[in-house]
């Protein structure tokens, strides 16, 4: 069984969201197996940064063996300024142990992410977030120009992932060309996971 972790951050649900969009595509692909992990709210406490140990609903809180033990990683965030959010790079910021042993080298990882505007830093949160990837030595998969979401209009789409525009006050839906693309994105990340597992 290939397994791919995807690990995101969600304020507003939307990254949420688009997370279910890429595990479906995921498991369309024969033997392969989503599991969604999200991380904590983390505030500007010296005391302790990380506001609660056990989510109240929705996906687990990812652990450093869930990065270990993918064959292939969805990193997904909301944009903060055009940056990843504070909560998921303070849990990859965390993950200097794996980088020292290597434990994601040669993995393959797809990025995602949710905007309040359509020129809202989309291009430059997934950049952030494929950085510390780099790092790690993952293989980073974009999404092709043979998938026609991307010659929209309107909504969210990218060559580097995945993207939503979800409106300034939260009130835009995944409309369902995001959804495809999301779609898309998860199948081409468990075929190229399983393809470079066997």
């Amino acid at each position: 069984m290939t397994r791919i972790l995807i690990l995101y951050y969600s304020h507003g649900g939307s990254v949420a969201e688009m997370s279910q969009y890429i595990s479906r595509g995921i498991e369309s692909v024969k033997n392969c197996e989503a599991s969604l992990r999200t991380v904590p709210p983390v505030r500007a406490s010296t005391k302790k940064n990380i506001e609660s140990d056990i989510p109240e609903s929705g996906s687990p809180f990812a652990t450093y063996d869930d990065l270990i033990n993918c064959d292939g990683l969805a990193l997904g965030s909301p944009t903060r300024f055009g940056n990843m959010a504070a909560p998921i790079k303070y849990f990859i910021d965390s993950t200097s142990d794996i980088w020292i042993s290597g434990g994601l080298a040669g993995k393959p990882a797809i990025v995602f992410s949710s905007t309040g505007s359509l020129h809202g830093g989309q291009e430059t949160t997934l950049l952030s977030m494929m950085l510390p990837l780099i790092h790690h030595g993952m293989l980073l998969i974009g999404l092709p120009y043979t998938e026609p979401g991307l010659f929209e209009k309107e909504g969210g789409g990218t060559p580097y992932g995945a993207t939503h525009v979800a409106g300034n006050k939260n009130e835009l839906p995944v409309t369902k060309n995001e959804k495809d693309l999301c779609f898309a994105a998860g199948k081409r990340l468990a075929k190229i996971a399983s393809k470079l597992k066997s």
